[in-house]
């Protein structure tokens, strides 16, 4: 039978990791593995689609509160944002396979909204990403069981 609970909190915790909430996804994930009471495909499509779910959100807030910030409530700085632009402008939308990375990979998906980056584009980069991280981190968990 599948513990709805289980995967919804997994799910939680992909989408929050992947915005400005601190969370980490990955301890979650790898503790659900190490009990190997679920199927690994499953945790990781599930843990795969809260993540790439946040992440868009992050660009849809990009792409749409940008134009907000000239008020004073929005949270990044004229200088930190313009520095953000020139940053993504330079490396490109190739950046967003960093997206998984601690610290930057939130702000830079937000960045990418920022610039417009077209929605397709932006899904099959930081998804691609964001997939193979889980990948990586679940070959290193059972691997370490063998």
């Amino acid at each position: 039978m599948i513990d709805l609970s289980v995967y919804t909190g997994l799910f939680m915790a992909a989408l929050l990791a992947a915005t400005i909430v601190p969370m980490q996804s990955e301890a979650v994930l790898a503790g659900l593995l190490l009990t190997g009471d679920y199927p690994v495909a499953l945790l990781l499509a599930v843990a795969s689609c809260g993540n790439i779910l946040g992440a868009a959100l992050n660009w849809w807030l990009g792409r749409f509160l940008e134009r907000f910030r000239h008020r004073t409530w929005f949270p990044v700085s004229e200088h930190r944002l313009i520095q953000s632009q020139g940053w993504y402008q330079r490396y490109g939308k190739w950046s967003l396979l960093l997206c998984w990375m601690p610290i930057i990979g939130d702000p830079l998906t937000v960045v990418a909204g920022v610039m417009r980056e077209p929605f397709p584009v932006f899904l099959l980069l930081a998804g691609s990403a964001k997939v193979l991280r889980y990948v990586v981190l679940t070959w290193i968990t059972l691997g370490w069981l063998a």
